[in-house]
């Protein structure tokens, strides 16, 4: 958009990010960010107080991760600094998140040199933000500033990454004398094109292989790729295995779909397809610990095509181009038909049964079956980090998944559902965590509560940190033993049930489904019970030793 000469910073920065889809932002607001959160309420984007400010970080990640564009407004070091945590999650998973923070006016910082909430020096925060965001911009500029709320806004939208805008309190209502927006940080111009070399040497790798294989990853997800990666799977008849960071962007439903490669972590039959490849195409995927197993992984880069946004190699030699160009072109070669053989299919064939009738003492491998069959289209399932995470790599889940698996902060999950159904308001949130995940964020359900949200939570109570356990145990991994179930009480509003048997489990998932209102499932389990991932990951490790 062209900034008008009548609009002040503040409203032209709501314009723009509302211009990009944003109809929600969270946080908490501050003496130094009232004046901000005033011009808020008069305009399109509701406002979404939450508990915390890493809360209101969480809820604008899994918003943006939905929606494709999230933000969080803070006050000035006090709100901002709590932020850390959340935004180097958005970055380092590629989740394109504004931060908008208050600040002292440029006036009263030179007559006070000691203003409440200041660290050291006022650029402190700006400073810090730096390092973790893709593009940052301080507003103390008139002439700048609109130019400024462009840089920050299209960098972010490209990069897929968060961007951090400081706003001095003094220039809020300031309308400047000059409009001069900016442009994008990146024109297509400066992007590299795919040399056709490298594309006749990927086209001439997949048709020479007998048993090609396409890994999908994250990126596949923010830069919108499923139609793409399918369309190369379809074109040539290629299986394709999710990463723990991809799960769910292709629909796990999808005829040559067979499930996570992750190295011991995964499935033995997926992991032994993938690994016996003689092709293997990575589209969109971070080569991290988690994703690779803890790098319990076996991959032969000399078999590789590695495809991600900004990087391209085949063959373990990197090329200077851009790996989704080649993507668009390779999905549209003349590729030959592959006839793979026998595909694992793993995780489309373990569907579960619905039969939680008995009364023996439930399990943690139960519970993920129960959600199996739970869960379809109508939901979203967001998984903390540790076992809630590690059990859904066997599980098929017929909905959107999303987990912070490699950054992987407890923590997110509640906070996390919150953004997730305001961006997608017909999906219903299931949230699985730990206890000692709960206790970092559970009070954001009063968040959930106040806007009318519905999701059903799920506490697994082993009575501390259950996956530190099998590494080191002591009293250090233990957590105040809270009854979960009562929350409900404590807010006024939903439903409470806790779990000791399958029955138990049966019936509550029976009728969380057809309440309207918030849910809490707190499953009782023993200490030392973990899910098979786990326990596999566990195993092949202590083979290493």
């Amino acid at each position: 958009m062209k900034p008008q000469s009548e609009d002040s910073i503040s409203e032209y920065l709501i314009k723009r990010i509302h211009e990009e889809g944003v109809w929600h932002i969270f946080g908490i607001p501050g003496d130094y960010v009232l004046n901000f959160y005033n011009k808020l309420s008069q305009g399109p984007i509701k406002v979404i107080n939450t508990c915390d400010e890493q809360g209101a970080g969480f809820a604008a990640d899994a918003y943006a991760r939905i929606n494709g564009l999230g933000a969080v407004c803070v006050t000035y070091c006090v709100g901002g600094l709590k932020l850390i945590n959340s935004t180097a999650q958005a970055y380092a998973e590629k989740s394109p998140v504004i931060v908008i923070s208050g600040a002292p006016g440029k006036t009263e910082r030179l007559k006070n040199s000691m203003l409440h909430h200041k660290v050291n020096l006022y650029e402190d925060q700006l400073k810090i933000f730096e390092r973790l965001t893709a593009a940052s911009a301080e507003l103390n500029n008139t002439e700048r500033a609109l130019s400024e709320i462009d840089r920050v806004l299209d960098t972010v939208l490209q990069t897929k990454r968060p961007g951090y805008i400081e706003l001095p309190r003094d220039m809020v209502s300031v309308i400047p004398a000059s409009s001069n927006p900016g442009t994008t940080a990146v024109t297509e111009a400066q992007r590299i094109g795919t040399p056709s070399e490298a594309l006749e040497l990927a086209v001439r790798m997949v048709n020479s292989s007998q048993k090609p294989v396409i890994l999908a990853g994250l990126e596949v997800e923010r830069y919108d790729l499923m139609e793409k990666v399918l369309a190369l799977a379809w074109r040539s008849n290629i299986p394709i295995a999710d990463s723990i960071l991809g799960k769910s962007a292709i629909p796990e439903n999808e005829s040559l779909y067979m499930g996570i490669y992750a190295g011991a972590l995964g499935e033995e039959n997926v992991k032994d397809y993938v690994e016996s490849s003689d092709c293997i195409i990575m589209v969109g995927v971070y080569l991290t610990d988690l994703n690779l197993g803890i790098y319990t992984a076996n991959l032969d880069p000399e078999k590789l095509i590695y495809i991600v946004n900004d990087r391209f190699a085949l063959g373990g030699h990197e090329y200077p181009l851009s790996g989704f160009d080649l993507l668009d072109r390779l999905a549209k070669a003349d590729l030959r038909w592959h006839k793979p053989g026998h595909i694992p299919y793993s995780q489309r064939t373990k569907r579960f049964d619905d039969d939680f009738s008995s009364n023996d003492k439930i399990k943690v491998t139960r519970v993920f079956q129960a959600l199996s069959s739970f869960l379809n289209e109508e939901n979203i399932f967001l998984a903390d980090p540790g076992d809630s995470l590690f059990g859904s790599i066997d599980t098929c889940f017929n909905c959107r998944f999303i987990s912070p698996a490699y950054y992987a902060s407890l923590g997110f999950a509640i906070p996390a559902s919150i953004g997730a159904q305001l961006a997608r308001p017909d999906l219903r949130p299931v949230v699985l965590l730990g206890d000692g995940s709960f206790q970092m964020t559970g009070m954001e359900l009063a968040t959930a509560a106040r806007y009318d949200l519905n999701p059903i939570v799920v506490v697994l109570n082993n009575q501390g940190y259950g996956t530190m356990r099998p590494m080191l145990d002591g009293a250090f991994n233990d957590v105040a033993n809270c009854r979960y179930s009562k929350v409900p009480d404590f807010l006024g509003t939903g439903l409470g049930f806790q779990i000791r048997t399958e029955r138990e489990l049966g019936e509550a998932l029976t009728e969380a489904k057809s309440y309207d209102g918030l849910c809490i499932l707190e499953v009782l389990l023993e200490k030392n019970d973990i899910s098979i991932p786990l326990q596999r990951l566990g195993e092949n490790l202590a083979k290493k030793v």
